[in-house]
């Protein structure tokens, strides 16, 4: 329940329902019948956060405790946030209104690069010291997870510990040491230590970082019991592990305002570029069974009138074709429609385009990610340029007359030839409407190119790359533009300077504590957000605080180099991450893991399992 000076403030800002709590289905529970209080903390808007799957399934598992009470925090607007300052209310809890301090455990989920200075800024609003050192109570304990913590070291200094991979079971472990250390009266100190003996547990204070006259690390040492490395969670068996029957309503538009449903989890593909294919690996897959069943419930408890199948890449599902049969007997009856994301060009078979000509027609998205052959081949997309057009062909006798293209600019070994045929592909898109006889009469096509800047990530091929300068960013642009010639075909493409910011931050080392700390204080925040971007001010942080920017992101680094992730384990082996390095500047692709397994090394995390359909093992 919010305070009496919160509501004095809300007429005052815009979308004040960001700010009241007591939506449908949020859990409200005694906090004196609960063992820990824990704040779940999304470091962006009340609209992103509610928006992400991650923090409904983990606020539904920690609630499904009786001694843990968990509650959820957003990053406050800046009119909202200026109100606070200026009254004195510090940072609270939705579903309390108990301010952060008064929470043992405060966890952040770490999304995206950009989005660093607002843990600091969340923190300071609770009026919690932002260095980890500065907190020397037992309670609260900062934790972060995510997938930014594949390399968390530019936020080392501000966290006690970071969660790596999975969170459904390492958050039980965390929540029953923390209870424990609470009643046995144990210090901070006591609780790390222990903290660091549960597997996927990084205590960043525990590690020493020694670094090379070059700037380079030269070694990362454990002190006292602390592990060498590492090793993230991983949940075995998606139909055991905990999923909501529950969703929150919220009061304000969202961006996804619908039922989401994970029914894959992790990637079979091994696209060089994608971190997310392999650090959310070995690949696990839900029954059509369970997902209908859980889907229906959600949309009873909810009221939701639309399903999202969520997954890497939903076409790649073995049983999809039985769960759109299964989910379609109730959801044409009850006018649910249903969401199919992440489609792959080249499973995109004639029975899937029927399913989806049952629901809600809405544009196509696919990724060829690269216009020309030679660097889809690079890579490893493993698509061709016949199976995107005969994928258009099929939409748009199907009824499509919108198509929407995602394609990378400053990928490794890219040229201009390979920029200009982003907009040669798309005008072969556009041709494919107009020579096809079975097209929708009458009507036109869009074919929409969404460009992004390529930003090499830890844990993928690509992590030892240089990446390109904003400069070379930009002509790609330019060049892009100026080779299409339709109004039928339109242009976006990201910030360039954004993505160099992300680039330091991907592949960066505690050194960077120090610049994301100043880029704050200075009134960097919400640094995702156009408007609120100030990169004058970070170019200020960088030379304030000694660090040249350019020598994490267009320094190529080699393969001996000690980079600042490799004592954490995400079960991809480095030398398979080489091998496929070298690849890249062949052209040469890997088959997809149901083909054969390429030996990344994801199986043996998993107990020696992974994708059951894999051919053969190595």
């Amino acid at each position: 329940m919010i305070s009496k000076e919160v509501e004095k403030i809300l007429p005052l800002v815009q979308k004040p329902g960001r700010y009241t709590g007591g939506e449908l289905n949020s859990v409200v529970k005694d906090k004196s019948k609960v063992d820990l209080r824990y704040a779940f903390c999304f470091p962006d808007s009340y609209e992103i956060g509610m928006s992400h799957l991650g923090i409904k399934i983990l606020y539904s598992g920690a609630n499904a405790r009786e001694d843990v009470w968990c509650e959820r925090v957003f990053a406050p607007w800046h009119d909202m946030e200026k109100e606070m300052r200026e009254r004195n209310i510090p940072l609270y809890a939705l579903e309390s209104g108990d301010p952060l301090s008064e929470f043992d455990l405060i966890g952040f989920t770490l999304q995206y690069e950009l989005s660093y200075t607002n843990v600091l800024n969340m923190l300071d609003l609770a009026g919690i010291p932002v260095r980890a050192k500065d907190r020397t109570a037992l309670t609260p304990i900062v934790v972060g997870g995510g997938p930014c913590v594949c390399n968390p070291e530019p936020m080392a200094d501000f966290f006690d510990i970071f969660s790596l991979g999975d969170g459904e079971e390492i958050s039980d472990e965390i929540f029953d040491l923390l209870i424990d250390c609470k009643k046995n009266g144990s210090t901070k100190a006591e609780f790390l230590e222990k903290a660091a003996q549960i597997k996927g547990v990084y205590v960043p204070s525990l590690y020493d970082i020694e670094y090379n006259e070059d700037g380079t690390i030269g070694k990362v040492v454990p002190k006292g019991a602390a592990p060498e490395k590492v090793t993230k969670r991983v949940v075995a068996d998606l139909d055991k592990v905990h999923y909501p029957e529950k969703f929150i309503v919220p009061f304000v538009e969202v961006v996804h305002d619908r039922v989401v449903h994970e029914i894959l989890r992790g990637c079979i593909r091994g696209c060089r570029f994608c971190q997310a294919g392999f650090i959310y690996r070995p690949i696990r897959e839900k029954s059509a069974d369970t997902i209908n069943t859980q889907c229906r419930r959600l949309c009873e408890s909810t009221g939701y009138d639309e399903i999202s199948l969520s997954s890497l890449s939903t076409s790649d599902y073995t049983h999809l074709e039985e769960l759109m049969e299964k989910l379609l007997e109730w959801t044409e009856k009850d006018k649910v429609n249903i969401a199919l994301p992440s489609l792959r060009v080249d499973n995109f078979s004639e029975k899937l385009m029927g399913y989806l000509s049952r629901v809600r027609r809405s544009g196509l998205t696919f990724a060829p990610e690269a216009g020309t052959q030679r660097l889809r081949d690079a890579i490893n997309k493993n698509v061709t340029e016949e199976e995107m057009l005969s994928t258009a062909r099929k939409s748009f006798s199907g009824g499509w007359t919108a198509v929407k293209l995602y394609f990378m600019l400053g990928l490794p070994t890219e040229t201009y030839d390979d920029v200009a045929g982003i907009a040669e592909l798309a005008q072969k898109v556009v041709n494919e409407f107009y020579n096809n006889p079975d097209r929708p009469k009458g009507k036109g096509v869009q074919v929409s190119i969404s460009v992004a800047s390529f930003v090499p990530k830890p844990f993928t091929p690509f992590q030892w790359e240089a990446q390109d300068t904003i400069d070379e960013l930009i002509r790609k642009q330019e060049h892009l533009l100026s080779n299409v010639r339709t109004k039928k075909i339109s242009v976006s493409y990201h910030k360039v300077n954004i993505s160099f910011l992300e680039g330091v931050f991907a592949r960066g080392d505690r050194r960077l504590c120090d610049v994301v700390e100043y880029a704050w204080r200075h009134g960097c925040k919400f640094d995702s957000w156009d408007d609120s971007f100030l990169f004058d001010v970070w170019l200020e942080a960088f030379e304030k605080c000694g660090i040249d920017p350019l020598f994490y992101t267009s320094r190529k680094r080699d393969y001996e180099e000690i980079l600042p992730w490799d004592h954490l384990d995400y079960g991809i082996r480095k030398q398979f991450l080489i091998k496929e390095s070298k690849k890249a500047y062949e052209s040469e692709t890997t088959p997809h893991c149901r083909i054969q397994c390429a030996g990344c090394g994801s199986n043996m995390i998993n107990g020696g399992k992974c994708d059951a359909l894999c051919q053969s093992m190595v």
